[in-house]
């Protein structure tokens, strides 16, 4: 079966010094559990919701995906993406992978307000607004297509607060160790996935969480 990642740098593994990004990692413990899939990852360092919309969207459909994972939302709050037509194109982008009928796994933007490249309270609270916009949009449009959302927001704001490693040397992308902890936070969403369209109970390993 086909696994399609769309995203941004987070699905690169841009900041890991080994093991790749999320998409990787999950596709190798899946492996491990028994069950192999064939990872096709379309993520793009710097990718924004429009960019997954015009340069990877297409290539994610003529692949025929047995599961799809859809990160996407940093660059945009970054950028300073209006939150409304960051919206529009992730919901075109979810209702056309809707019509796959594939499974699609949602994650969305972790509190990046929280990063020591974040100076000054004004500026940390006006990143945080943005997240929390962007966030919104991504489980609103979760909701209406009944896509699987991972919320590595709420499940990672106290790990980031107190500086516990889940951040690279550039204080931005994930570290192994933050790759680590998305993968054990996301795993069970794509195990159900897997097993609602297979058919199957849910009997793979989730792995070891990271203490």
């Amino acid at each position: 079966p086909t696994y399609v990642a769309l995203g941004d740098s987070t699905g690169v593994g841009v900041g890991a010094r080994r093991g790749g990004g999320y998409p990787a990692r999950l596709t190798a413990r899946l492996a491990r559990a028994g069950q192999p899939l064939r990872l096709v990852n379309l993520c793009v360092s710097g990718a924004r919701a429009v960019d997954v919309e015009v340069g990877q969207l297409r290539r994610a459909l003529a692949a025929s995906p047995a599961l799809v994972t859809l990160g996407v939302g940093i660059n945009d709050v970054t950028r300073a993406t209006d939150p409304d037509e960051f919206a529009g194109a992730f919901d075109r982008v979810a209702e056309a992978l809707a019509g796959t009928g594939a499974p699609v796994v949602v994650v969305n933007v972790p509190d990046i307000a929280l990063s020591p490249l974040a100076i000054g309270g004004e500026a940390r609270a006006l990143i945080h607004a943005r997240v929390v916009a962007v966030n919104e949009r991504i489980a609103a449009t979760a909701r209406r297509h009944g896509f699987a959302l991972v919320d590595l927001h709420a499940a990672t704001e106290e790990e980031l607060a107190r500086g516990s490693g889940l951040l690279s040397e550039d204080r931005f992308h994930p570290s192994d160790r933050g790759y680590e902890r998305w993968t054990d936070l996301m795993l069970p969403a794509v195990e159900r996935a897997l097993a609602t369209r297979t058919g199957r109970g849910a009997g793979l390993s989730s792995g070891r969480a990271l203490r």
